[in-house]
C-alpha cells in the first residue's frame, strides 16, 4: 500500500528522512481493527518525528501520522484516538503510553490498524476531512481550555503564535464557547485572520495589552514565555502543551510565586475528551480549520509548508 513514512532521522534536516512508496499492509491481530484511510492530517509530531524525538532510528521505517478519520472492516465511519495504551486495551497494562508512530505505524497510509477501544464514531455532521483534523491538534486544545485552564464563559483568554493548528483550535472553540479571544502573531496576516475566526483582539507577538488576562495558552515556548508571565492576572493560569521555538525560557519565577500564577502543562487528551469534542463540533456548527487539502503523494509539499510556517489551520492528506 502507498504511504508517506520516516526512513531516517535527521535532526537538522528532518524532511530529507521522508519517504513516499508501498510499505507492507497491516497485519489484523487480536482486539485490533484495520481501518481504511479517508483522510489524515499533519501535526508537528510528524516533523518532530523525522528529528527522532519519539522516534529512535531502530524503530524505522515508521509511516507518519497520527490523526485519521475512515471506515472500519465492518464499514463504519469512525475517527481514531491516537493515544495508545491509555487503559492498556490491545497493548496490555504495563506498556507505556505513546502516541501513533512512536511505536506502532501511521496514518499516512491507505490502511492502517489500531486497537479497536481507539475508535469512535464518526458524527454524521462531519467530513472526514473535518473529522481527521480533531484528535491531535484540536483534542490538544479542548483539553487545555475546558479541562485545564479553568476558565468560565466571559474569561479572557490569550493565545499566542495565532496560525498553528492548535492556536487555530483554541480560537474557534474558546470563541464558541462564550470566552473572549485574544491573540497574538508576528504575521499581520495571520492576525487578520485570527479576527476573522471569531478573535476578540489580536496583538503583535509582545505587544502590551489592554488588560492582563485569566489564561494564556501557550504552544510556541522560549519567544513568548515571558510575555504570557508578564500578561497574566494575579493567581491566572498559563497551560503549555508545547514549545515550538524552544523549551528553556527564563523562568520568571519571582513573578510567578509572588503573583501565585498558575503553570499547567498539558499533553493530547483522552478518549472520553475525544467523544466530547466530536460531539461539541457536531451540535455547534464548530468545524476545524483547513488550510489546504492535498492527495498523499504530495506530502511532501504539506511537510515543507508546515515546516516554514506557511500555514492558517490543518494540512489534510487524502490517499
Amino acid at each position: 500500500m502507498f504511504a508517506a513514512y520516516a526512513a531516517r532521522i535527521d535532526a537538522d534536516d528532518p524532511l530529507s528522512g521522508l519517504e513516499l512508496g508501498e510499505r507492507p499492509e497491516p497485519e489484523a491481530r487480536p482486539g485490533w481493527s484495520v481501518v481504511t484511510v479517508r483522510a489524515a492530517s499533519l501535526n508537528h509530531h510528524d516533523l518532530w518525528s523525522l528529528r527522532g524525538v519519539g522516534l529512535p532510528a531502530g524503530r524505522l521505517p515508521m509511516i507518519l501520522g497520527c490523526d485519521a478519520a475512515g471506515t472500519d472492516q465492518d464499514g463504519n465511519e469512525v475517527v481514531l484516538h491516537s493515544v495508545i495504551g491509555q487503559t492498556g486495551h490491545g497493548v496490555g497494562p504495563d506498556e507505556p503510553r505513546s502516541i501513533l508512530t512512536e511505536r506502532y505505524q501511521g496514518t499516512f497510509a491507505q490502511r492502517v490498524t489500531v486497537p479497536t477501544w481507539n475508535l469512535l464514531p464518526k458524527p454524521a455532521e462531519l467530513s472526514f476531512e473535518e473529522a481527521a483534523c480533531l484528535p491531535t491538534a484540536w483534542l490538544t486544545a479542548y483539553r487545555m481550555l475546558f479541562t485545564n485552564a479553568g476558565v468560565r464563559p466571559g474569561d479572557t483568554v490569550l493565545v499566542q503564535g495565532a496560525g498553528g493548528g492548535v492556536a487555530t483550535a483554541l480560537i474557534v472553540l474558546g470563541r464558541a464557547a462564550g470566552l473572549r479571544m485574544w491573540a497574538t502573531s508576528r504575521d499581520e496576516a495571520k492576525r487578520a485572520r485570527a479576527l476573522e475566526l471569531g478573535a476578540d483582539a489580536v496583538f503583535e507577538s509582545g505587544a502590551r495589552l489592554p488588560e492582563r488576562v485569566d489564561a494564556v495558552m501557550e504552544t510556541v515556548g522560549a519567544a513568548t514565555w515571558a510575555h504570557s508571565v508578564k500578561s497574566l492576572r494575579p493567581g491566572g493560569t498559563i497551560v503549555i502543551s508545547g514549545a515550538t521555538s524552544g523549551p528553556n525560557p527564563p523562568a520568571e519565577l519571582t513573578r510567578i510565586f509572588f503573583l501565585e500564577l498558575k503553570v499547567v502543562g498539558s499533553t493530547m487528551g483522552t478518549k472520553e475528551e475525544l467523544a466530547g469534542l466530536l460531539s461539541f463540533c457536531a451540535t455547534t456548527g464548530v468545524r476545524p480549520v483547513i488550510d489546504t487539502v492535498l492527495p498523499l503523494a504530495d506530502a511532501r509539499e504539506g511537510f515543507t509548508r508546515m515546516a516554514k510556517g506557511d500555514l492558517f489551520g490543518k494540512v489534510v492528506l487524502t490517499p
